[in-house]
């Protein structure tokens, strides 16, 4: 197929496209940045450039790769400061509305056959009941207000690339990244392990929030999966391991040969990294993978963290 991926040199996108064109699809990568058309070519695609939020730039764009299949990957995260956490989710926030918008239309413009677009599972989900939460749970009613705007931003997204009835509009929440090119690498050293090394990266309060991982090469292949084999709705790509900070905090640290995390009270870390931090650390649910598997017919490099964390982060 012809595949367009909006966001082709982020994180995923750069574990994406050499499995699109290993599978042998016809890649189209979009980036903002000339400067980065080369690393799109070395990458197995060829490069457009076009600015997300500008809507005549993305229609052109779209116009002329014609693709099968458009993918949004789409976000502004290189550093996150969680005591700021609507400040650095701004760009991202806009990129996952007005940059859905600009997608969705140009898709419909060619006659684009699959919509596929990133969400994430890692703590929209409803802060009550059980510590693991398929698709059909509800999204959090009641979120932390410095993570409103960017909960409303992933329910725009998620509901306008599933409502729109003339594609098949697939939504991937994905857990938290690790691997090359993610905040969770050893090379280079990405800024979660930079503060696990410094034991800047504490277990807030209980440690209770339960965290699910995914690595980036595994989220690329259910990536392809979906563009090959999915249906409309939403899908949790997630591994088999949801765990809670208080669990995989320490493993993460030894892993990367650090010292034993440092243990902070939760009004303390709340001081410290803001109520998102305190959430995150704390309260936030799980996501279960099961749809995806069954449904995309994925199967996993690393089926739990552990093993991904015992091979230098992969």
């Amino acid at each position: 197929m012809k595949v367009f991926v909006a966001g082709a040199t982020g994180a995923l996108g750069r574990a994406l496209l050499p499995q699109l064109a290993a599978a042998g699809h016809d890649v189209v990568g979009q980036t903002r940045s000339a400067a980065k058309q080369d690393l799109v070519r070395s990458l197995g695609a060829r490069p457009v450039i076009a600015d997300a939020l500008d809507p005549d730039a993305v229609a052109r764009a779209v116009a002329e790769a014609e693709p099968d299949v458009i993918v949004h990957q789409l976000t502004a995260l290189s550093s996150i400061d969680l005591r700021h956490f609507e400040r650095d989710f701004a760009l991202t926030n806009r990129l996952r509305t007005e940059g859905t918008d600009h997608l969705l239309a140009a898709g419909r413009a060619v006659g684009a056959e699959r919509f596929v677009a990133q969400s994430y599972a890692g703590w929209p989900f409803a802060r009550t009941g059980g510590p693991v939460k398929t698709e059909t749970d509800p999204l959090d009613p009641t979120p932390p207000a410095a993570m409103r705007t960017t909960h409303d931003a992933i329910r725009y997204l998620e509901d306008a690339v599933t409502s729109a009835s003339w594609t098949q509009g697939m939504v991937l929440r994905y857990g938290g990244f690790y691997g090359p090119g993610t905040s969770f690498a050893l090379e280079p050293e990405g800024e979660h392990v930079e503060a696990i090394r410094k034991r800047k990266f504490p277990v807030v309060g209980d440690g209770a929030g339960v965290w699910s991982f995914i690595h980036i090469e595994d989220a690329a292949a259910a990536t392809v999966a979906a563009i090959e084999r999915g249906h409309r709705g939403i899908y949790n790509v997630v591994d088999d391991d949801p765990a809670p900070v208080a669990e995989w905090l320490p493993a993460a640290a030894s892993a990367v040969g650090a010292k034993p995390p440092r243990r902070v009270p939760r009004w303390l870390g709340r001081l410290a990294a803001g109520e998102a931090g305190a959430v995150m650390m704390t309260e936030v649910r799980g996501a279960s993978n099961e749809k995806a598997k069954r449904e995309l017919g994925w199967s996993l490099r690393y089926p739990s963290w552990r093993q991904g964390f015992a091979n230098g982060l992969g």
